[in-house]
């Protein structure tokens, strides 16, 4: 699969890594592809990752993957990218700074809106409830961790699941994109047990049910 990954901070190349490394073509969307601390990232990724601009990165894609902080997200989808018959991952909580809380929330989602400036495209809300030492191993305290997603397209969430299965996620489909309302403030909720309670990078939310799967 063709994946462009649109960020490079911790979330976007743990998921490209570990993408390649399952033999996925991914290209990094950034603003200067020839700079060195770029090149010296993806050369420790293996050869099927390279870097593009972000327009070329959204062009080649099949899937697309925001791990972008969430002011930038209007202005990359209203560049002018290539966002028709496109899967739109969007792994973004709408943290306000300091952790002050959601700047969306509740009666919207930060999924939602990006649903709105990309019309072209399926949004699918996944990997913001998990940390990304976790995307880099899925099973914690002996467990697979639950990879929740939603989304309005059943072949778009059928496509991000088999990427968090692929990562070694038990993935739980929570409905349709209304349902990132709930899911954003879990991702709120993970980030301060980590950042405010110390409860270590290394946790994870496990959905428990009598019958094994989903």
């Amino acid at each position: 699969m063709k994946i462009a990954v649109i960020g490079t901070g911790n979330v976007g190349s743990v998921l490209g890594r570990r993408w390649a490394q399952n033999g996925h073509e991914v290209a990094y969307g950034v603003p200067n592809p020839n700079d060195e601390s770029i090149s010296i990232l993806l050369k420790s990724m293996g050869p099927n990752v390279r870097a593009a601009s972000v327009k070329d990165a959204f062009q080649f894609g099949d899937v697309i993957v925001l791990a972008i902080p969430w002011k930038a997200a209007e202005n990359i989808l209203s560049s002018g990218v290539e966002l028709k018959g496109k899967i739109l991952v969007d792994c973004i909580n709408p943290i306000k700074e300091g952790l002050k809380g959601l700047d969306v929330g509740l009666e919207t989602s930060a999924a939602e809106k990006l649903a709105a400036w990309a019309k072209e495209a399926s949004v699918v809300k996944a990997f913001n409830s998990v940390g990304s030492e976790v995307m880099a191993n899925a099973v914690v305290a002996s467990q697979a961790a639950t990879l929740f997603i939603c989304g309005d397209d059943l072949r778009a969430k059928k496509t991000v699941s088999k990427l968090g299965l692929d990562l070694g996620f038990e993935v739980c489909d929570c409905g349709p994109l209304t349902t990132a309302r709930y899911l954003e403030p879990l991702g709120m909720l993970l980030t301060l047990l980590v950042v405010k309670e110390g409860l270590g990078s290394r946790i994870a939310i496990k959905l428990l049910k009598d019958k094994q799967g989903f």
